[in-house]
């Protein structure tokens, strides 16, 4: 018998066209259900109808059938403890002050006695490794330290149904895959049915049951992962969504089954093609320019008693390139962003703008203008009521919003992805000669990215230098001219792509990992499909 029952179901916003039309699908006890879709394709509004609390004013028909009776039928009490539900944002989610009354809020205000909660904080702190961190306060976290707090203040309700929007949208590859194990976890060895809506399908799609593709607002495919990824093979705006392996697979051709993870990208690739060429030709250097940025022997704290988060932290950056800068939550990168912006100033080193000092305060005018910076909360932008007023100073919308019905919405209103848009978009009004942005391909689905990445690099050839702080690896080996990783407020290494993934074993791509051993300084699909094609099919 199937644990969650979608039946037909369909959603109207006040005003507006219908969002959701005509769904249905199921999962069973303990399964792992994936959404797959482009921003806007009603991932989240399908996510917040299922959970009571959430669900938006609207016009709803259809039915949702929780374990056999109908979701509506729930007491208060059934709805909040059985449906757990995990935001994008984890600073969205977090109400206290310390790690162990996070965990107990939940349980508190469902009324049980103190020795149950004191019983089950406990099992469940110890269950997600959190004994170390149980009295610290939240606020000294890192972002992954906080997205699995979320996790686990949620689990503590004992939920057997758990909704996850986006939850490693702001997450490093490492404490990404991490969390989406621990979710795994919970799913396998507690029974918990698990719906979860990601664009980093990576590290979820393998261990995805069954796999729900939305498009528009419609249902495009439902079911078993690797028959609906047949399905779907051939619709572009949904390709670029899933793992590099399938990407490879759809772009090459092949006969079922479709490889999903890196190993079995690596065997489809050892299989079908030869390795006589292995490496591709290295872009010339580019031409030797100024220096756009240039950080030396930086040294920042939050406080007097606080540890530093950069330590000496040097780095130079060539006008007229795009430079990513990697590492783990809490390594310090949108600290040293927001000194490059002049947002916070260093105790002990130097910042350049374009040769010229950004501290002392004096420096301040010389670069109005000059600078341009997309914050991480891109909502702290927004202040008109319409998206249309907030990009009235822009003077054109078609490159980020290409959908008519957006112009009039409210900035909040917005997904994710389209609200990274409209924030870029807005920065840009200043035309900088240095962009500095944190998180850029946050909440965006493939065909945004492909935009973002179209624009950034005419800005580049345009002059515009781009220094880009990300958790996305792919992004980073598709857009930057280099790469660097920073740790524990350090600079460890820096180099073009190809090079700077293909040395690296875990801030890599999923490309690198199929080909380590059979090509050389493969990083992208686009690398691996070229290698494929230049050497050809075995035994042809």
């Amino acid at each position: 018998m199937e644990f969650l029952t979608v039946k037909d179901l369909s959603f109207r916003y006040p005003g507006s066209a219908e969002a959701l039309s005509g769904f249905s699908f199921s999962a069973g006890r303990g399964e792992i259900l994936l959404l797959c879709g482009e921003a806007g394709s009603g991932k989240s509004t399908l996510l917040r109808l299922l959970k009571r609390e959430l669900r938006p004013k609207g016009t709803l028909s259809g039915s949702i059938l929780f374990d056999g009776r109908p979701i509506e039928a729930l007491s208060d009490r059934e709805a909040a403890s059985s449906v757990g539900y995990v935001m994008q944002n984890p600073e969205y989610q977090i109400v206290t002050d310390k790690v162990w009354h996070e965990l107990a809020f939940g349980l508190e205000n469902l009324g049980l006695p103190l020795d149950v909660i004191r019983r089950r904080v406990a099992e469940t702190a110890c269950y997600f490794g959190l004994e170390e961190l149980f009295e610290r306060p939240v606020s000294s976290l890192s972002g992954g330290q906080k997205q699995l707090l979320s996790l686990a203040s949620v689990a503590v309700m004992r939920p057997s149904l758990l909704l996850l929007d986006e939850p490693t949208a702001q997450l490093d590859p490492i404490s990404a895959a991490a969390f989406i194990e621990a979710v795994v976890r919970l799913s396998r060895e507690l029974s918990i049915t698990v719906l979860m809506a990601e664009h980093r399908t990576e590290e979820a799609l393998p261990h995805a049951d069954r796999l729900l593709a939305l498009s528009a607002g419609r249902q495009l495919a439902f079911g078993e992962t690797r028959r609906t990824l047949t399905e779907i093979g051939g619709c572009r705006g949904l390709i670029g969504e899933l793992p590099a392996a399938v990407r490879l697979y759809a772009r090459l051709g092949g006969t079922p089954p479709c490889p999903i993870t890196p190993r079995e990208g690596g065997l489809f690739l050892r299989e079908r093609y030869d390795n006589r060429i292995r490496s591709l030709p290295e872009p010339p250097p580019p031409p030797d320019t100024g220096e756009a940025l240039s950080l030396r022997d930086v040294f920042f704290r939050y406080g007097r008693e606080q540890p530093d988060v950069l330590r000496g932290l040097t780095l130079q950056v060539r006008e007229g390139e795009i430079f990513c800068l990697l590492g783990g939550n809490g390594s310090g990168k949108s600290t040293a962003l927001s000194v490059a912006a002049g947002l916070l100033r260093p105790y002990a080193g130097q910042v350049r703008i374009f040769g010229r000092k950004l501290f002392p305060a004096r420096a301040e005018p010389c670069r109005r203008g000059s600078v341009a910076m997309l914050p991480q909360d891109v909502t702290a932008l927004f202040s008109a009521e319409t998206v249309r007023e907030e990009l009235k100073e822009r003077g054109e919308t078609s490159l980020f919003f290409d959908r008519e019905e957006l112009l009039d919405r409210h900035p909040y209103d917005l997904s994710g992805g389209e609200q990274q848009l409209l924030a870029l978009a807005k920065v840009l009004a200043s035309e900088p000669r240095l962009l500095l942005l944190d998180e850029p391909t946050k909440g965006l689905d493939a065909s945004a990215r492909e935009r973002l990445l179209s624009l950034l690099r005419r800005l580049r050839d345009n002059g515009v230098t781009v220094v880009a702080v990300t958790h996305d690896v792919e992004f980073a080996a598709e857009a930057a001219d280099r790469c660097a990783l920073l740790f524990r407020g350090e600079l460890l290494s820096v180099g073009t792509p190809r090079r700077f993934f293909s040395e690296n074993g875990y801030y890599t791509t999923a490309v690198c990992r199929m080909t380590r051993g059979y090509y050389d300084l493969a990083a992208t699909v686009d690398d691996a499909e070229a290698l494929c094609r230049a050497n050809g099919r075995i035994g042809r």
